[in-house]
C-alpha cells in the first residue's frame, strides 16, 4: 500500500502542481480564454497518456522514442511561458502576450499530462501481475495507496491554486519560475539522456558526466518543485496571520473580513502541511519502504551424482525454503521451494523475468517479491507468468524431491 501510495505521488504532484499553477497564472494575470484552453489542452495531454498507457500494457513500444519528443514540447512551451508569466510583452503587445500566453500554456499543460500519467494509469497493472485477484485483500489495499497518492498530488494542486488566486503577482511569478525551471532541468536530463544514447548529438564527456548526475539524481528536482511550492501558501499563511479584522465600522463587513483571514489561514496551513506530508513520503517514507530485505540463508542438501536430493519431510510445513547450487564459473543459482497444498509443491528459480534475481521472502505467510513487493499468489508459483519464480522441473521419488543440476546450470545466467 505504502509502496503505491509513493508511486503515485512520485509520478502525478510535480505535473498537477505545474498545470494547477497554470490556471492560477491566468486568473491572477488576467488572460481572457486561457482557462478553456488549459481545459483544453490538459484533456488531450490526459487522452494522449491513457492511449500511450494501453499500447505500453499490450504492445512493445520504444518509450524513449514516444517520451523525448513530448518532453522537447513541454521544455519550449515553458521557456516561452516563463517570460509570459513575468508579462514580457503585456504592455506593449497585449493581445499577443495573451494569445501566445493560452498557446504555450495548452501545450505546457498537455505535454506535462502526457509525460507523467502513462505510469500512473499503469499502476494498476502492477497490482495483478502474479494473477491476484481484484476481489482480494492485497488488490484492495495497493488501489487504496495509489489512489491516496494521487488524490494528494491533486488536493495539493487545487490548493496552489486557491492560494494563487488573488495574491500579488511576484510571488506567483517567483514560484512558477522556480518551479518550472526545477522540473525543465529534469525534462532537459532525460532529453539529452536519450539523444547522446542514440548518437544523434556529440558524447562530449562534460556533457556526458553533467546528464548522468542530473538522471541519477532525478528526485532532487521533484524536491526542489515541492521547496519552491512552499512559497504560495507560506505567503498565504503569513498574509493572513499579519492582517487583522478592521475594529469597529460595518459589523457585517467585520464578519466577513475575520472569515476570509481565517480562511486563508486555514488554507494555508493545510497546503503547507499537504507539502510537509508529500515531501516525507518521497524521502523518509520512501527510504523506509525501499529498505534492504535480507535473503534467508540456503538450506542444506544432498547432492548424489547430476541430481539434488531434497526429503519432502523438510518442506513440508507450507513455509518459503531457499536452496543454492554452485555453478560452474562461481554463480549461485538460487531456487525455492514451496508446499502449496495437499498435493502440490511450488518449485522455481529465485528469481524472474521482470525483476531478474533480487528474490523473494517470506513475510506474514506471504511470499513477496524483494524488489517490486509484489504478493506471489501461492497456487501459481511453479507456473510461468508475471512475477512468478521462474519454474524449475523437479520429480517425486522415494519420498524425496530431485532436481537436475544440468536444469540449474542452464539457469546461471540470471545470477551473473
Amino acid at each position: 500500500m505504502i509502496h503505491y501510495f509513493i508511486a503515485a505521488i512520485q509520478y502525478s504532484l510535480t505535473a498537477f502542481m505545474l498545470i494547477s499553477l497554470c490556471y492560477g497564472a491566468a486568473a491572477c494575470l488576467g488572460i481572457p480564454g486561457a482557462r478553456k484552453r488549459l481545459d483544453t489542452g490538459a484533456a488531450a495531454g490526459a487522452l494522449f497518456a491513457l492511449t500511450l498507457a494501453v499500447l505500453r500494457r499490450t504492445t512493445a513500444i520504444n518509450r524513449g522514442m514516444v517520451n523525448t519528443p513530448v518532453l522537447m514540447v513541454s521544455i519550449i512551451a515553458a521557456l516561452c511561458l516563463i517570460p509570459l508569466v513575468w508579462g514580457v510583452g503585456a504592455s506593449r503587445f497585449p493581445r499577443a502576450h495573451a494569445a501566445l500566453f493560452r498557446w504555450s500554456g495548452a501545450l505546457f499543460a498537455g505535454t506535462l499530462a502526457a509525460s507523467s500519467m502513462p505510469s500512473l494509469f499503469l499502476l494498476p497493472s502492477e497490482f495483478i501481475l502474479a494473477g491476484q485477484s481484484v476481489f482480494s485483500t492485497e488488490f484492495l489495499l495497493k488501489s487504496t495507496g495509489a489512489l491516496g497518492g494521487a488524490s494528494l498530488a491533486l488536493l495539493l494542486g487545487l490548493a496552489l491554486f486557491r492560494s494563487v488566486r488573488n495574491r500579488r503577482k511576484a510571488v506567483l511569478r517567483t514560484a512558477f519560475t522556480l518551479m518550472a525551471a526545477a522540473n525543465l532541468a529534469s525534462q532537459a536530463a532525460a532529453v539529452f539522456q536519450f539523444l547522446m544514447a542514440r548518437r544523434v548529438i556529440p558524447l562530449i564527456r562534460g556533457l556526458f558526466r553533467l546528464v548522468m548526475a542530473a538522471v541519477n539524481h532525478e528526485a532532487v528536482f521533484r524536491y526542489a518543485c515541492i521547496i519552491a511550492a512552499l512559497i504560495l501558501p507560506g505567503a498565504l499563511l503569513a498574509g493572513a496571520l499579519s492582517r487583522s479584522a478592521p475594529q469597529g465600522g460595518n459589523p457585517a463587513e467585520t464578519r466577513k473580513m475575520r472569515a476570509a483571514l481565517l480562511r486563508d489561514r486555514r488554507r494555508g496551513a493545510l497546503a503547507i502541511g499537504g507539502l510537509a506530508l508529500a515531501l516525507a513520503s518521497l524521502t523518509a517514507l520512501n527510504a523506509w519502504d525501499r529498505r534492504e530485505v535480507t535473503l534467508s540463508p540456503a538450506e542444506p542438501m544432498t547432492v548424489a551424482g547430476e541430481e539434488i536430493i531434497i526429503p519432502l519431510e523438510r518442506v513440508e510445513d507450507g513455509r518459503l525454503h531457499r536452496f543454492a547450487w554452485n555453478a560452474q564459473g562461481g554463480v549461485e543459482v538460487r531456487f525455492i521451494v514451496i508446499k502449496k497444498n495437499a498435493a502440490a509443491y511450488g518449485v522455481g528459480l529465485d528469481a524472474c523475468d521482470i525483476c531478474g534475481s533480487t528474490g523473494y521472502y517470506e513475510r506474514r505467510d506471504e511470499v513477496i517479491c524483494r524488489l517490486c513487493d509484489v504478493v506471489m499468489n501461492k497456487s501459481t508459483i511453479g507456473f510461468k507468468g508475471g512475477c512468478n519464480p521462474v519454474p524449475l522441473a523437479y520429480t517425486v521419488r522415494q519420498g524425496a524431491m530431485i532436481v537436475q543440476i544440468g536444469d540449474l546450470e542452464r539457469e546461471k545466467s540470471r545470477f551473473h
